[in-house]
């Protein structure tokens, strides 16, 4: 993967940093994943707290010279334009709200492009995936991407296999992350790479992490699902969340898992009170519960997108869980959200 002269090896202080990113922050970004890829950067690239570009060194570019936004309101000042990309081992682009419109210029893909054909390593940090996506740099590949957007990557590219099953994907040159405290593991695999363990590990240590995750740890499960489920059944329902609009048989599920339907249903029964069925069912019932809060899509398509059969038993199923017919929960949503003013950006599942 590495490139000639390129984190292949230490480098003294006086010889530069053994570690190199170039970072260029969408628009909108996720202000937490940027901090903490940084940050990890700087606790190991020095001694102590004295938080010297010993190790490790960054730079923020824009195409332009002006302020970018956060989501959380918040504005960065880039460092600088875009830099000849030979020098760094890894560009970063940390993605954050989507739909909100262009996440990057054409400028920046165009720069995206470039780098890939120069060999320079691209990540994508939380949605900075979709930006790569878009630029064409995943075609054919497999990417990681937060459960909460594996839906998203499905509808908007067919020539891309999305996982959300795990923290972060190392796929060559592509490296892929779920956004989310998992940046900071990420970081600690690049520094543990170019830099060292030890390094990796202070830094995490500092950071109050106990040490860094592989990139195979599972993301954390929907907030119904208690932590305390055995890893097989956490398995099971990350594959329900990647296979929302074909909804796969309990044998399948099972299949894939290495076990037989009848122990993975009784798994399901001891950690959860339901058989994996009825969970799946409730998984899908709320994402097209998201979907009438958060698009104007008919609820024709968004039933065929919860993975059901068809308008009328979407609605009847959530009638059933939610006491109400999908037209009035869109119209009273909509109604709340114009009286609030919130931006509504995260499922309730």
């Amino acid at each position: 993967m590495q490139r000639k002269g390129a984190g292949t090896g230490p480098r003294t202080e006086q010889g530069g940093p053994r570690l190199r990113v170039g970072f260029i922050l969408a628009n909108n970004f996720t202000l937490s994943a940027f901090s903490l890829f940084a940050d990890t950067l700087r606790l190991a690239g020095d001694e102590g707290d004295l938080s010297r570009r010993v190790q490790c060194d960054w730079k923020v570019m824009s195409s332009r010279p002006r302020a970018i936004r956060a989501s959380c309101g918040l504005e960065v000042m880039p460092d600088s334009g875009l830099l000849d990309p030979q020098p760094f081992d890894y560009i970063a682009v940390i993605g954050g709200v989507l739909h909100q419109g262009a996440a990057v210029d054409r400028d920046t893909e165009d720069y995206l492009r470039a780098a890939a054909r120069a060999g320079v390593p691209l990540i994508g940090v939380c949605t900075g995936t979709f930006v790569l996506a878009r630029a064409g740099l995943l075609k054919g590949r497999r990417c990681c991407v937060s459960w909460y957007h594996h839906s998203d990557m499905i509808r908007d590219f067919d020539d891309i296999e999305p996982v959300s099953d795990r923290l972060f994907l190392i796929d060559g040159d592509r490296i892929t992350s779920s956004g989310g405290a998992g940046v900071a593991d990420l970081a600690a695999t690049l520094v543990d790479r170019h830099v060292g363990a030890s390094a990796a590990h202070k830094s995490m240590g500092i950071l109050l992490f106990e040490s860094p995750r592989p990139e195979t740890t599972s993301q954390p499960m929907p907030a119904f699902v208690p932590q305390a489920v055995p890893p097989t059944v956490r398995r099971a329902i990350s594959l329900m969340e990647q296979n929302l609009e074909g909804p796969l048989t309990v044998a399948a599920l099972a299949a894939r898992i290495g076990l037989g339907d009848r122990q993975l249903t009784r798994l399901f029964m001891a950690a959860l009170g339901q058989p994996p069925a009825a969970v799946y069912r409730r998984i899908r019932i709320r994402y097209g519960r998201w979907l009438l809060e958060r698009s104007s899509r008919p609820v024709a398509d968004i039933a065929a997108a919860s993975g059901f059969a068809d308008a009328a038993h979407f609605g009847k199923e959530f009638r059933r869980v939610f006491g109400t017919t999908p037209a009035r929960f869109r119209a009273s949503s909509a109604a709340e959200r114009s009286a609030t003013d919130l931006p509504a950006d995260r499922r309730p599942y």
